[in-house]
């Protein structure tokens, strides 16, 4: 479920970042995990706290929050986008909070020690590219991979297999409908105490003269002379692998676009539609019938 960060710490969508400080003060001091201890629900909400501001109270992550809204805001940014740059140190310590508890944890006669700057990787229970071990009770190993995705394969949605490299593990990735370049696509498996999480951020591939802006696909299509001046049906495959038949009206001119509704990327509703661009299809030689053709037509003006 998308996530209200303004509801969360309580402030007016036109709050000042003053007024977004002094609001996270308040929470922060009331649900830290030092003054509710063995309390799940308090320590859920110091996370959802943290993470509020973290975002709301540096400019360009709010801008963007705003922006896209919250869902394609989660889509868009992992928990480490969103804690980059966020100064916990001088911000817990203003706040009077011991950060000792986050910097030291023992298991199994390990212990594991942590660089303040990841100190969100113990609040949230991922230490990336690492193993770590989480204060509230796992390890936790992390793997970023690239997964190629092909631009059917986003549009339609898909399963596909893949080997995790220099492992024998193979993992089974669901591909959902609508998936983006640069889309984070978040795997957990857990055994006993140890939770891998695999970080799959998309490549999607497109083919050669396909292209995508804010939803919308175009594609380029070659037809005959003869269908620009007199126009005609024409068959186009779209990108997910469909034909379908659309007209050309007569006197078109190369480098018209033909728009199909709905035939874009995206989900439901939210679908772009589809752009064939009309170019023209050269022959590369003529017969002498279509020369001698086009002698009469040049005598016409044409």
């Amino acid at each position: 479920m998308p996530k209200d960060y303004y509801a969360i710490l309580g402030v007016p969508r036109n709050a000042t970042q003053e007024e977004i400080k002094k609001a996270y003060r308040k929470l922060a001091m009331q649900y830290h995990p030092d003054r509710n201890k063995g309390n799940k629900e308090a320590e859920e909400k110091f996370k959802e706290i943290n993470e509020a501001y973290a975002v709301l109270s540096d400019p360009e992550k709010r801008r963007l929050y705003d922006l896209y809204g919250s869902a394609e805001f989660e889509r868009r940014y992992t928990q480490e986008d969103i804690f980059k740059d966020f100064d916990f140190e001088s911000i817990f310590s203003d706040l009077g909070i011991d950060l000792s508890f986050f910097k030291r944890g023992r298991r199994g006669g390990r212990v594991y020690t942590f660089d303040i700057k990841d100190l969100f990787g113990n609040l949230f229970g991922t230490i990336f590219g690492e193993e770590a071990y989480s204060p509230f009770g796992e390890i936790y190993e992390t793997y970023q991979l690239e997964i190629p995705v092909t631009l059917e394969e986003s549009l339609r949605g898909a399963e596909k297999e893949i080997i995790i490299p220099g492992t024998y593990e193979r993992l089974k990735v669901k591909i959902p409908q609508g998936v983006k370049d640069g889309q984070i696509l978040k795997i957990k498996k857990k055994t006993g105490q140890k939770v891998r999480e695999y970080l799959l951020r998309v490549s999607l591939q497109l083919p050669e003269g396909v292209k995508i802006e804010n939803g919308n696909i175009c594609i380029e299509k070659e037809i005959p002379l003869s269908t620009f001046f007199l126009g005609g049906e024409i068959e186009i495959t779209t990108p997910d692998g469909r034909r379908v038949k659309t007209k050309v009206p007569s006197l078109t001119k190369p480098g018209a676009k033909l728009r199909l509704r709905g035939l874009g990327f995206g989900q439901g509703t939210e679908k772009g539609d589809l752009f064939v661009v009309l170019q023209l299809a050269m022959p590369s030689k003529l017969t002498p019938e279509q020369k001698e053709l086009f002698e009469k037509l040049k005598t016409l003006g044409l």
